[in-house]
């Protein structure tokens, strides 16, 4: 059974009924239970657990510092090209939009490497629009061997692809991919993708099964806080980790939990996420599940980052663009979204040291791996 099977067997207005009539003994419960119980992620994202979430913030705090440590892995967004054929009202790339499009050649690609390899980072993420004729597997194939020279982790954030092209890239050197969801919700999803490839919910839904058949290494999903009932689709995100993680368990998992923020010809959030909310959400996936990853972007601002850092956080971009060619040459006219935290990677590190962490620029070394092995 895939997990698109599994979803619509799902009764979504039952589990909304359900996460909307929790009470504060059901988040006792859940809170005194063991890790890994969808009813329990149910009542942590309740609004029922809004008035525990202290004591949910201190105990994903003492489970993120016992799996994880101090560390922070920092991370950067490469962006390889603004080239988008879907519709999608969100995104500052989509096709609609008048910006200059861009996609980098290789030698942009190393001018690029150049200037991030002066701010320390060894873990890269590839991001891309989505247009696979111009921006699809050939010229992955050619960048991915070029960009791993460089960088010891190499992570992706581009549209699905097949399971051979996936398993052809990670015999290339890919170790990771980001494939988000959006919504879990067909109908909201149709709203917001109106043309091109993206239009295919299944088939997005899928991937992260396609990935992990490929032998992937570590697998990112996510979905876009604002688009649907954030509740929801977060319950919806931890039915996917569970269903993913019982059958593909050699593949690690990771979620990242980006609110909708402001863009070139982009919309309002259908249902606002406060700062508290994405505490509580933050906190309630790691009472969920105490090895997953999970990642914050540059989307919130620096003050609720920091403070976020020691709660459940492992993951950490800093100083990045989000338009092909931005480190080199910024141009706000070719951003994907808004940032909110402009500072530095330098001063993003000294935030996290001087929250007790330690920022991790490079955490493994596949000739290490080779030698022990």
């Amino acid at each position: 059974m895939s997990f698109l099977t599994y979803l619509q067997g799902l009764d979504r207005e039952a589990l909304k009924l359900r996460l909307y009539s929790c009470g504060p003994r059901d988040v006792e419960k859940a809170l005194n239970g063991p890790a890994g119980s969808l009813d329990s992620l149910l009542a942590l994202l309740s609004p029922a657990a809004e008035p525990f979430i202290e004591q949910m913030a201190q105990r994903s705090a003492a489970l993120t510092r016992q799996r994880f440590g101090a560390n922070i892995g920092m991370y950067l967004p490469l962006y390889l090209s603004n080239l988008c054929a879907n519709e999608c009202d969100y995104c500052g790339f989509s096709m609609s939009n008048k910006l200059k499009r861009e996609t980098l050649t290789l030698e942009q690609l190393n001018a690029e490497m150049v200037v991030i390899k002066q701010t320390g980072y060894d873990s890269i993420l590839l991001v891309s629009g989505e247009h696979e004729t111009k921006v699809g597997i050939d010229y992955f194939k050619t960048v991915v061997p070029v960009v791993k020279q460089e960088f010891s982790y190499l992570a992706m954030e581009v549209q699905p692809l097949k399971e051979a092209e996936y398993r052809e890239l990670v015999s290339l050197g890919l170790d990771a991919v980001m494939i988000y969801q959006e919504t879990y919700n067909p109908t909201i999803y149709a709203e917001h993708h109106t043309r091109g490839k993206k239009q295919d919910f299944a088939y997005r839904l899928e991937t992260p099964e396609r990935l992990a058949r490929a032998g992937v290494d570590k697998i990112g999903i996510g979905v876009l806080l604002g688009l649907d009932d954030w509740r929801l689709d977060a319950l919806l995100l931890g039915h996917h980790l569970s269903y993913l993680e019982s059958r593909y368990w050699r593949s690690r998992y990771s979620v990242s939990l980006p609110r909708l923020r402001p863009c070139t010809g982009g919309i309002s959030p259908r249902v606002e996420l406060s700062d508290r909310g994405l505490v509580q959400m933050i906190c309630a996936f790691r009472l969920f599940n105490e090895q997953l990853e999970v990642s914050l972007s540059t989307r919130e601002s620096s003050a609720l980052r920091d403070n976020l850092l020691t709660l459940g956080i492992t993951n950490l971009s800093a100083g990045s663009s989000t338009q092909p060619g931005g480190y080199v040459k910024p141009n706000s006219s070719l951003n994907q979204f808004d940032i909110s935290d402009e500072r530095t990677a330098q001063q993003v590190s000294e935030a996290i040291r001087a929250r007790g962490l330690n920022p991790v620029w490079k955490d493994w070394e596949a000739a290490w791996v080779r030698r022990g092995g």
